[in-house]
């Protein structure tokens, strides 16, 4: 049977996902159960603040959306615990400090709106865009990557390469702009573009 480890995964990256995805999700739970208490109570809820209404496909957003947060917290609790000693932080040193700070400072001058919620919202999505960069760095670093951590980061570089299409057809055929979201996947594209080449050369 292989050894287990995470060897080659960036705790880094995982850490960032982690709070990308706490960001995104948990304030919008918070303000679906406001708006549900609100309704039982009989008080007011105003429908520009919330943006979900507890119906089926709701139920169902939330309950994948909470395992997302739920599978990346394991992750993120194996590399902490069973998996750390397989974990070299000499290689693993991107300085995060800066992604962190240049998110929350475009999220608070570039939100959806100037709520709690959609300033969190906008910092997910801009903290998304480069959050793949400490795993980047760590393979530019070693020169070296298992083959599951290849194939890992290219369909990771897929999924948000294949926004883009999906983004120009909404807006031929609805009229759909998300200015953040647009800006903010086309930066995270880019970055992976160098891993694409290496990725198809190789």
């Amino acid at each position: 049977m292989p050894q287990q480890s995470c060897s080659g995964i960036s705790f880094k990256s995982q850490a960032l996902y982690l709070m990308v995805y706490a960001t995104r999700y948990l304030g919008k739970q918070f303000s679906l159960r406001v708006c549900i208490l609100s309704k039982l109570t009989a008080l007011h809820c105003p429908s520009t603040d919330i943006f979900w209404t507890f119906t089926t496909g709701s139920v169902y957003n939330t309950t994948f959306k909470l395992l997302f947060l739920a599978a990346q917290s394991y992750t993120v609790y194996l590399m902490l615990n069973d998996y750390k000693p397989t974990h070299d932080p000499n290689i693993d040193t991107f300085k995060v400090q800066y992604l962190l700070g240049g998110s929350a400072v475009l999220a608070v001058l570039f939100p959806y709106r100037y709520q709690v919620t959609e300033v969190l919202w906008s910092l997910s999505i801009w903290l998304e865009s480069v959050a793949i960069l400490p795993q980047l760095f760590m393979l530019q670093r070693t020169g070296e990557a298992e083959t599951i951590t290849t194939h890992y980061l290219f369909a990771l570089g897929l999924y948000r390469a294949l926004y883009i299409p999906n983004w120009l057809y909404r807006y031929f055929a609805e009229g759909y702009v998300d200015q953040i979201a647009w800006v903010a996947g086309l930066v995270q594209t880019v970055l992976y573009s160098d891993f694409f080449w290496i990725y198809y050369t190789k």
